[in-house]
Formats: structure tokens, C-alpha cells, sequence
């Protein structure tokens, strides 16, 4: 159930931080199941941020209260987890691990500034996390490995570790994935850097100690991979020289090192860390904090004005212009649309108006929608709880409340000085859902709902079918699809779905003559009009020709017009199955009119007979073909394309990936109609490693079946 209002915005205090420098932004991806909201949760309290660990399973958890999470039994949406470590601000992106909620993992990922992978220590790496971690490395995201689970009776961590390596190292040598931390015998973890020994569930005091000669000279191997990945990417050229004459090196020399290698994105560090027991958790705090990049060495997004010119490059200065984007959006019953922002510059004040810009997130150019409103509160969430705080500042992730017009991608700038930021993209929803509401009454708060979910969501769209009359809600899966429909019927709405229609077309196999004969009379002014059409078919996509061929005025001048509008009225309505005719030529050959019945109307109407007598015999239907380019792994090529044959698939040929030269493309035309669940299927052919992209091709004859 949803939270009342006075429930949702919490009292307690929340962190905050002095600057850009004392921040750290940090999505928390990997697979689903890997433990990442229970993580998150046990950090949390680690931190002092919560009393006590909730429950994953009952929902008791900061980053997994959604009623929704909780019925499917995994996370579902990108929650915010703020917490203080020494002086620095972390905010935890918790982000869903399942393929079907990759748009609010990408709205994470456009908020942080580097990566936490967490990886089963049960469980390996899987496909999906092996590919998620090549995006990354697309955009240059600097990443970290947490190995969790390790109280899990099949978990191993150094196999894991070297699964990691072998999967997620690379060919290249500069890119490095080495253990920070080492587990010992009895669940101690030895961190290499610091030469100290820490017991599970404690963060510093009488459990930490010294690392014994023996474990030292056990760990040196690894000690000293560690210490050349770090120094290789230090700014002083003399250390890696005195490291190699054996100079020993100063812990705290190398840990200011740390993190310019990890915020350049070639060292991985990877620790062990069980939420369960405890253990590794004040190390990894102690690497978020000390090892990961802070807002100022990320850099921003390009920025334009609303009217699409360019802008300077944004700065990470809180003195700076105002320029924040909202990441992700909600809303809430009792406070009205919640929106969580990443502030790229300036501050973010209560009281304050802002200008609100954007557009589609697809979008490129000039905005599509831009006003000015007043911001009321700033506040910091905490899951699903708000924290009012004095203001939200550069680097910053904040959430205001009860915003008229902003959306997921909009940007906030000063209407003094309005700026729009350049949007990312979103995945494109493939799984077309029929939805419509169970009674006349749910009507209109069905198109409300899903107007409100579609804008929180950039991985949804609706559309009305012109063809088929039918509301259909694309989604990016099953699981994406019941979570829509579970917010609908929560949300007090009885809504149903149907099976999606495929928009088929109809047209004419070969050359048919028809004859129309409109003659009626019934006292008065009667209705006279004789046509014969001659109808032939076209190449595909050519539309619809009208041709006059009338010879000695055997249909007036005047009426031409009416036979062409009855003609294409009738082509537009359908000859046999009520679907649109496509792609022919109709001539008018002959006919005849009354000097004193004849009319505009009895005109249109024997055209419309005429075609329906010349369709008795040659009429077809054409189904729509798409173009699908399928993107997957060089060795699933093979289980796509023994697949595509069976959806009726015509391959053009395979080739390397452009973008991503890790991954095989694969060119087909299939018919739409095979493709209703291709999402579905293809994600369970392929493990969720392969994704493909759609476009409509042509138009094809449909099988006699349909």
C-alpha cells in the first residue's frame, strides 16, 4: 500500500555534505538475486543511517517497501539510500537486476558516477551482468566488484575472483580487475593496501589488527599486482620506479592513488563482503568513501538552451547556474508527483522557482514543453521516506514533491538563465500489451493512471491503435507488464487485457474489373450512377492511384471527382475483412449517369459497389513485416538464427556490431505477427544477453491461415 503523506517524509535528520569533493554517487547493479537491496540494507545500518536491518522478503527493507517489489519477489524500481562514512555523503542507487527494468538501472547509471557490480559468490557472473558491465565500459563508468553471499553453503570467493577476472577483465592488460581485500581463514579479511586484518561485522576498534608476517607473505603475490595497477595510474612518474627498487610504499601514498585509478576506468577493485555476517562491510564503506570518484571528476551532460543552442559546459560548482535533472519520477496519492533530481550545477533551494524543460527522452533538439514553477521543499529520500533538507547541492541527489509538469529527463535550470540538458537514452519497449478497462466507469482513470505511469516510466509507452482500436501499453517484459498492471489495480482500477491485434492491410493479387450499379427510385428525386473500374495491383508501398480513362462522357466531367472519393472512402473501410487497401491502381473505365438522378452521392456509392464486385476473386491480405536487428554474444549467433526460420524470418546476413564489437548483429525481416512475444523469447533463448530493435519494413501476403 502506498504510504500517507505524513508517513512518506521522515524527521529524522538527514546526511548532507559541505561540498561536490564530500560526495559519492553510486549505482548498485548485478544480476537479480545477487543481494544487492539486502547490501544496501546492511550498509545502511553499518552507517548508523538505520537501526536495525528489514526483511527482503516481507518488504521491510529501505530500497524494497514497493508493493510491487514485494509481489514479484525482486527489486522493481531505482531507489535512493543516502548514508555518511567519516566525512563523505554516499548515495546508494539501488537498481532493479532483472532485464525487464533496465530503464530504471539506465535512470541509476545516469545519476552516479561510477559502479558497484555486486556478484553472487553462489551464483558466478552471469550473461546479462557480463554485458551490463560492457555498457558501462562504453561510457567509461568506473567500476567496482563486491563478491556477496559468502555465507552461502556453494560460495567460493577466490574462484569467483578469478571468474571476474576472466569475464570481466578484458583483453587489455591496463584493465585490471585485482581483490582489494583477501579472505583468511575464519571469514577475516586482510585488506592489501593497509597490511590490517578486520573481523566480520566491525568497522575499526579492538577486532582490527595487524596482518601476521605469514599472511603477509601469503598475500604478496597479490599485494604486488594490486600496488602496480594503482601506481601505474599515479601522477607521480618516480613511485612506480622506487616500487620496483623495492621501496616499501607509504599505505597512505598509494590510497590517494586509489581513487584516480578506479575514476579513470582501468582498475576494478573487487571485495569481499557478506551481509549476513558483516564481514567486509567497513572495508567497502572505507572504499566508497576513500576509492571511488567524486562528482568533480565524473564531468556533466552537454547542455543547450530550451530553443536547442549551445551552451558552456556545465561545472560541478554549487555557485554555478542552476542545472538539475529529474532522474526519476512518482507519484504518490497523498503528495502528489515526487521527483528524484541529480543536481549537475548550482543549488537547488526551497521557495526557489525553477524553469522545467524537456522533451522525450528519444528526443534530440528544442524542447517540446517548458514553464516555470515553484519548488516548495528540497528534501533527501530514503527509499521510499523524504528527509527535508536546506538545499540540494552540485553533485547532489535530492527529491522535491508536488511538481505540476516535471517529468523523467526534464531539466531544472533558473528561468533567468533556462538550460536543457542533453537526455539519455532509454530502452525501447518491445512487448505490446492490450489493456482496457473491466467497466465503462474505469474508463477515464484508466487513461489517467496510465498517462501518470508513463510518464514516471521512459522504458513504457502507450499508444492507441488506429487500426485496431485497441490501447496498448509496450512494456520491456512479463515481469515489466505486471508490475504496470499491478499499480492499475491498486490504484483502484479495474483493467483487463486482451490478446494484441496485429494491423493487417488488404490488397489485389491481380487485375479485377468491377461494375457498380447505384439505381434506386422511390418517388422524387431518385439516385442514378453506373461505374465499371478496372483495379490492378502496385509495388508495395506505392499507396493508391486513381486513373481516369473515360472516353465520350460517358460519366460526366463533374462526377470524376465523386467516383475517386467513393473509390479511396471505400479502399480506406476494407473490400473483405475491414482492413485498409493498399498499393493498387483503380482506373475508371466506363459508366453512365442520368440527366436528372444523378449525383455526387449516388456516385460515390457506385464506386464503393464496383470495388466490391471486382474484389470477389482477387483480393488478398498483406501483413506487416518488420526489419529486427538482433544484437547477442558472437556464440548465441547460432541459437537466433535456428530460431528465425521458425518465425517465418527472412535473414539478410549477419555482421560485427559497430558499436559494440563484442557482440554479433544479426539482420532479419520478420513478420509482425511472430513478434507479439519476441522480448520474451528471445531474453530466455539468450539468457538476457541478446536484445534486438524493430522498424517497419513492408507489407507481405499474409499465410492463409490469417
Amino acid at each position: 500500500m502506498a504510504q500517507k503523506g505524513s508517513d512518506r517524509v521522515a524527521a529524522g535528520p538527514a546526511p548532507t555534505a559541505d561540498g561536490p569533493a564530500a560526495i559519492r554517487n553510486v549505482a548498485v547493479v548485478g544480476h537479480s538475486g545477487a543481494g544487492k537491496t539486502t547490501l544496501v540494507e546492511a550498509l545502511l545500518v553499518a552507517a548508523g543511517a538505520i537501526a536495525r536491518a528489514g526483511d527482503v522478503a516481507v518488504g521491510g527493507t529501505v530500497c524494497g517497501s514497493d508493493p510491487a517489489s514485494v509481489a514479484q519477489g525482486r527489486s522493481t524500481t531505482l531507489c535512493c539510500a543516502p548514508l555518511r562514512h567519516g566525512d563523505v555523503k554516499i548515495n546508494l542507487l539501488d537498481t532493479p537486476g532483472y532485464a525487464d527494468f533496465v530503464g530504471e538501472l539506465r535512470a541509476g547509471l545516469r545519476a552516479a558516477d561510477a559502479a558497484l557490480f555486486v556478484v553472487s559468490a553462489a551464483e558466478g557472473v552471469d550473461i546479462a551482468t557480463a554485458t551490463l558491465w560492457q555498457e558501462c565500459a562504453a561510457v567509461g563508468m568506473p567500476r567496482a566488484i563486491a563478491v556477496t553471499r559468502l555465507d552461502h553453503p556453494r560460495a567460493d570467493y577466490d574462484d569467483t575472483v578469478a571468474l571476474c577476472q576472466r569475464i570481466l577483465g578484458g583483453e587489455d592488460a591496463a584493465d585490471a580487475v585485482l581483490p582489494l581485500s583477501l579472505l583468511l581463514p575464519g571469514d577475516d579479511v586482510l585488506h592489501l593496501l593497509a597490511g590490517r586484518v578486520r573481523a566480520p561485522g566491525t568497522g575499526g576498534g579492538p577486532r582490527e589488527r595487524a596482518a601476521t608476517d605469514a599472511e603477509l607473505s601469503a598475500a604478496a603475490e597479490a599485494r604486488g599486482q594490486l600496488l602496480e595497477a594503482i601506481i601505474a595510474e599515479s601522477e607521480d612518474e618516480g613511485l612506480m620506479d622506487r616500487y620496483l627498487a623495492g621501496e616499501a610504499m607509504d599505505p597512505a601514498v598509494v590510497l590517494a592513488d586509489l581513487e584516480r585509478a578506479v575514476a579513470r576506468g582501468h582498475f576494478y577493485p573487487v571485495v569481499p563482503v557478506c551481509a549476513g555476517t558483516g564481514l567486509g562491510l567497513g572495508a567497502l564503506l572505507d572504499l566508497l568513501a576513500t576509492g571511488f570518484p567524486s562528482p568533480l571528476e565524473h564531468g556533466s551532460p552537454a547542455v543547450t538552451t530550451p530553443a536547442g543552442a549551445p551552451c558552456p559546459a556545465l561545472a560541478c560548482d554549487p555557485a554555478g547556474p542552476l542545472a538539475a535533472e529529474v532522474v526519476k519520477s512518482t507519484v504518490d496519492p497523498y503528495l502528489g508527483r515526487v521527483s528524484l533530481v541529480r543536481v549537475f550545477s548550482g543549488t537547488l533551494r526551497p521557495e526557489a522557482t525553477v524553469h522545467v524543460a524537456g522533451h522525450a527522452l528519444a528526443a534530440r533538439g528544442p524542447a517540446t514543453h517548458d514553464a516555470d514553477e515553484r519548488v516548495a521543499h528540497v528534501y533527501a529520500p530514503l527509499g521510499a521516506q523524504l528527509r527535508e533538507v536546506p538545499a540540494g547541492i552540485a553533485g547532489d541527489l535530492c527529491a522535491i514533491a508536488k511538481s505540476g509538469t516535471a517529468q523523467t529527463g526534464d531539466t531544472l535550470s533558473d528561468p533567468a538563465d533556462p538550460r536543457l540538458i542533453a537526455p539519455w537514452d532509454p530502452p525501447e519497449p518491445l512487448l505490446p500489451v492490450a489493456v482496457r478497462a473491466g467497466t465503462r466507469a474505469d474508463e477515464d482513470a484508466l487513461a489517467r493512471n496510465l498517462g501518470r505511469l508513463v510518464v514516471g516510466d521512459p522504458a513504457m509507452r502507450l499508444e492507441r491503435s488506429a487500426d485496431t482500436g485497441q490501447l496498448v501499453l509496450w512494456c520491456m517484459g512479463e515481469a515489466h507488464a505486471e508490475v504496470a498492471l499491478h499499480h492499475l489495480r491498486t490504484g483502484g482500477v479495474e483493467v483487463a487485457t486482451e490478446p494484441v491485434r496485429v494491423a493487417l492491410r488488404e490488397t489485389f493479387a491481380g487485375t479485377a474489373r468491377g461494375h457498380g450499379r447505384h439505381v434506386k427510385q422511390s418517388g422524387g428525386h431518385g439516385q442514378y450512377a453506373i461505374v465499371d473500374l478496372l483495379v490492378e495491383p502496385l509495388p508495395r508501398g506505392t499507396g493508391i492511384v486513381f486513373v481516369d480513362k473515360i472516353v465520350g462522357g460517358s460519366v460526366p466531367h463533374q462526377y470524376v471527382p465523386s467516383v475517386e472519393k467513393g473509390a479511396r472512402a471505400q479502399l480506406a473501410r476494407g473490400l473483405l475483412a475491414g482492413h485498409p487497401v493498399v498499393d493498387v491502381q483503380v482506373t475508371l473505365v466506363d459508366g453512365r449517369a442520368h440527366s436528372v438522378d444523378s449525383s455526387d452521392a449516388a456516385f460515390q456509392a457506385a464506386a464503393g459497389l464496383a470495388l466490391r464486385d471486382a474484389a470477389a476473386a482477387a483480393v488478398i491480405l498483406l501483413e506487416p513485416v518488420d526489419e529486427v536487428r538482433v544484437r547477442v554474444p558472437e556464440a548465441l549467433v547460432g541459437a537466433v538464427m535456428s530460431d528465425l526460420p521458425a518465425r517465418r524470418a527472412h535473414v539478410l546476413g549477419t555482421e560485427a556490431d559497430a558499436a559494440r564489437p563484442d557482440l554479433a548483429l544479426v539482420r532479419a525481416e520478420v513478420p509482425a505477427a511472430e513478434l507479439v512475444r519476441y522480448a520474451v523469447e528471445l531474453r530466455a533463448l539468450t539468457s538476457g544477453a541478446g536484445t534486438f530493435t524493430r522498424a517497419f519494413a513492408h507489407y507481405a501476403p499474409a499465410p492463409p491461415t490469417r
